[in-house]
């Protein structure tokens, strides 16, 4: 059985369960993939209103992984759009979360990938390849670290260090 596409709200029940073992980012998050549920292994970038390095990540094999991207809370340039998460959706991303915002969301309701961000901007971001990968990030006074898994839903996010058994969810 796909957990993915049964639980409708996985991370409440998480939360309920392994309430010593989550952490959840206080962050109001929109989802604007097909998929409103989806969980992974953490990669982290921070970046500011450029996204080149986010191409290199989804360029890369992504099964079993979500890519947390903090543009720190930036609502002026969008950090992901439809070419680049096609890119995530054909190399096997679960999905991605953007502190910070995103466009083409007509395109990414269609597809196979979950994402969040904050909102929308039509405007792309400047090419000047920098930021940095698999970094801790702090948001909202949250700490992500790369490799903890997230879960994500339209409650929210939430963070473990390990992985969680989701069979113990009904």
């Amino acid at each position: 059985m796909d957990k993915r596409i049964e639980l409708k709200d996985l991370t409440p029940d998480l939360c309920d369960h392994y309430e010593e073992d989550v952490r959840w980012l206080p962050l109001s998050l929109h989802s604007f993939g097909g998929r409103d549920v989806f969980f992974g292994e953490t990669v982290t970038l921070r970046c500011f209103e450029d996204n080149s390095l986010v191409r290199d990540i989804v360029s890369r094999p992504g099964k079993g992984k979500v890519l947390f991207i903090d543009g720190h809370g930036s609502s002026t340039k969008a950090l992901l759009g439809d070419q680049l998460a096609l890119l995530a959706q054909k190399n096997g991303w679960e999905g991605i979360v953007v502190h910070g915002v995103v466009r083409d969301v007509g395109t990414l309701a269609t597809l196979d990938l979950g994402v969040q961000a904050m909102g929308t901007s039509p405007i792309k971001t400047v090419k000047r390849q920098t930021g940095e990968e698999n970094v801790t990030l702090t948001v909202v006074e949250t700490l992500i670290y790369p490799g903890d898994m997230l879960y994500a839903d339209r409650n929210g996010v939430i963070f473990s260090q390990k992985p969680l058994d989701l069979s113990v969810l009904s």
